[in-house]
């Protein structure tokens, strides 16, 4: 076999490795849920960079400000209209959950209603970075409350 033919082969079998990977992946984290709540807010996020949170503590990077306290009858909503299925939904706690098109990624969003505001919580189940997906669901959000 030639070099450049090896090469060629080598190649495709990388990209369908890669592929394999996303797709595997993309199936793993379906199997999780949304982390809840940790002492009454919104879990932190963790240290990659696929999460944004309104929550107090929360890195400057990856912060976002809360919405306003009037928008929580109509969330669900909302969040339907984007795509996004409600998992759970209790008196101060909405859940819900965004797959993405291509391999099937969940990422989860969270809203906690406080006395003063909507906290917020969106992130990647699984990987490292999400090209701001996350951030930019948040701001969707944000505009379709026209907030």
């Amino acid at each position: 076999m030639s070099i450049i033919r090896t090469g060629t082969v080598t190649l495709i079998g990388l990209a369908a490795l890669a592929v394999g990977g996303f797709a595997a992946l993309g199936q793993y984290s379906k199997r999780g849920s949304a982390p809840g709540r940790v002492n009454g807010a919104l879990a932190p996020c963790p240290d990659s960079p696929n999460c944004v949170s309104s929550e107090a503590g929360t890195a400057p990077a990856r912060r976002t400000p809360p919405l306003p306290l009037e928008n929580w009858e109509v969330l669900p909503g909302a969040i339907a209209e984007m795509g996004g299925t409600v998992t759970r939904q209790e008196a101060d706690y909405i859940a819900a959950e965004f797959t993405s098109r291509t391999f099937g990624f969940v990422d989860d969003l969270e809203l906690r209603r406080a006395e003063d505001a909507v906290h917020v919580r969106s992130a990647s189940r699984v990987g490292h970075s999400d090209n701001g997906v996350n951030a930019a669901r948040v701001e969707d959000l944000r505009a379709r409350l026209a907030v």
